[in-house]
């Protein structure tokens, strides 16, 4: 890799003073408590999540930022350059030289996006599928994607020079989706820590207002990084107004807690003042139950849940940033995913990671146009679905749990997935096979008449995307549909779809006049 250009410190914007937040912060209070929510758990779980989150199912995270430039193991690389001992660390030393010479601050200059097309990216997402976008604002590194007026380090003043968040937004928003965003500035109070253990430039005072407090792990946030990690999750929702607004993992951290609930208030309030609807997304513990939307990261529920729920995970298993090398899921694997995920009321994001040059890799573009092929064909089974009585059946074991997706399980055609839907017209059921069935019959389980879950006549059964009569025969054992010869291989597996018989209502009797 040709030498880059350090940042000159001759280029840097003015500091900015958030030495006082009171003003700011006694506005975020005013908003939080003027109704209809407080920033207590048991006014925030009369929360319901909205119509169009829950029927829209599928959307697009990005994973953008500094961290594209070097390309080189993780999104984490601005934590794992200073870790000694790490493959990131040797590879920095290597590569670019002493950290005290060359630090993360020294690849913004190289940070460009000199490509960047925000229409294009909405109409690739829209392509896809995706009823939402969600772009990351800021990541653990402490550089905003966002016009930020708490800090110099920003995409609109360095690297890009331009609101590449705001840009995107609109596009999105210009393409008739919905606008979200994700903040993992909680981290950043320790994650350049590794930096302050030796001579690097995360101890040069000039750079303290990026690299941050770079605290150990151990010690709780103090109240000016917890007022600053307040504004700023307020800055961007007044200033973007995002639908959606996606934590990582500590903000589980105790010390959030009371920021938490006056942060989920001011939002939703200001929300219903918009006249919006608007979901957050928390992991682990963070939020009470029924206050905000449960996420749950690269995993998989194993059954029905109640409550809306959603699953984040990537294209690739490497990484959630472009790097170099990345080990790619196929599109058979996402759509299992997707199609997993729905039937147990859950929401999937799926992310990609865009290169410093504002391009979408070319694989991570065909990965976004196969679903979306796929969707166009079989979108009924996903879409405004609900689940039925259970998920799935089929063989293939699948892990549950977070961080489960380094293999996918390699489903047949006896793995299916289960939806349904209510409509003025009647009731429909939907099953899709996560493979094509060799001998082009499929054979469900489920639906036979022996299984006792069924109990509704099916008037009719056809295949998603065809305009074909099918064969199909109901047993004890099965539900047994002869696919059409023309059912093309999309990725991903056919769906078959049933329209039920009405429920048989007994005749009433008159007890009054007998």
């Amino acid at each position: 890799m040709p030498q880059l250009p350090p940042i000159n410190p001759a280029d840097l914007p003015d500091r900015v003073d958030i030495s006082d937040n009171s003003a700011e912060v006694a506005r975020v209070r005013e908003t939080a408590t003027a109704g209809p929510y407080q920033p207590t758990w048991d006014s925030l779980r009369g929360y319901q999540p909205p119509l169009w989150y829950q029927d829209g199912k599928f959307g697009v995270f990005l994973h953008w930022g500094v961290f594209s430039v070097p390309a080189f193991g993780t999104e984490w690389y601005s934590r794992t350059m200073y870790l000694e001992g790490t493959e990131e660390f040797e590879h920095h030393v290597a590569t670019y030289g002493p950290h005290r010479k060359f630090g993360y601050k020294d690849f913004i200059p190289s940070f460009t996006m000199e490509h960047f097309d925000p229409d294009d990216w909405a109409q690739l997402f829209k392509r896809a599928g995706a009823q939402f976008v969600v772009p990351v604002a800021e990541h653990h590194d402490g550089f905003a994607m966002y016009d930020t007026g708490r800090s110099r380090w920003s995409a609109a003043q360095m690297g890009p020079r331009s609101d590449v968040f705001g840009q995107l937004g609109q596009a999105v928003e210009r393409a008739w989706m919905v606008v979200g965003a994700s903040s993992h500035r909680a981290e950043h109070w320790f994650f350049m820590n590794g930096g302050a253990r030796f001579d690097s430039d995360v101890r040069d005072p000039a750079w303290f207002d990026f690299y941050g407090p770079a605290q150990r792990e151990e010690i709780a946030p103090n109240e000016r990084f917890l007022e600053d990690w307040l504004l700023r999750c307020v800055e961007i929702i007044d200033k973007y107004r995002p639908q959606i607004l996606y934590f990582d993992w500590w903000i589980e951290s105790p010390a959030f807690e009371p920021y938490l609930r006056l942060l989920a208030a001011y939002y939703y309030n200001s929300a219903h003042q918009r006249g919006r609807e608007v979901v957050i997304n928390f992991k682990w513990d963070a939020f009470a139950a029924g206050s905000a939307v449960y996420d749950i990261e690269r995993g998989a529920m194993g059954g029905i849940q109640d409550s809306v729920w959603q699953s984040d995970t990537s294209v690739s298993r490497t990484s959630w940033s472009w790097v170099e090398g990345h080990e790619y899921k196929n599109v058979n694997e996402l759509i299992a995913e997707l199609a997993d995920t729905v039937s147990k009321n859950g929401v999937l994001l799926l992310n990609i990671g865009p290169k410093s040059d504002g391009t979408i890799p070319d694989e991570e573009r065909r990965l976004l146009e196969g679903i979306g092929t796929w969707l166009t064909r079989n979108g009924e089974a996903i879409y405004g679905s609900r689940p039925w009585i259970i998920p799935a059946e089929g063989p293939t074991e699948l892990i549950v749990g977070s961080f489960v997706d380094a293999s996918s399980p390699q489903y047949t055609s006896a793995d299916i997935r289960f939806t349904t839907r209510a409509h003025v017209t009647g009731d429909y059921l939907y099953a899709t096979l996560l493979a094509h069935p060799e001998d082009g019959v499929a054979r469900i389980r489920s639906f036979g008449s022996g299984a006792g879950l069924l109990t509704r006549g099916i008037q009719e059964v056809s295949v998603l995307g065809s305009t074909e009569k099918v064969a199909w025969h109901r047993s004890s054992e099965s539900l047994d549909v002869t696919l059409p010869p023309t059912t093309p291989d999309l990725g991903g597996g056919p769906v078959v779809k049933c329209f039920l018989e009405p429920d048989a209502r007994p005749p009433r009797v008159d007890f009054l006049h007998g």
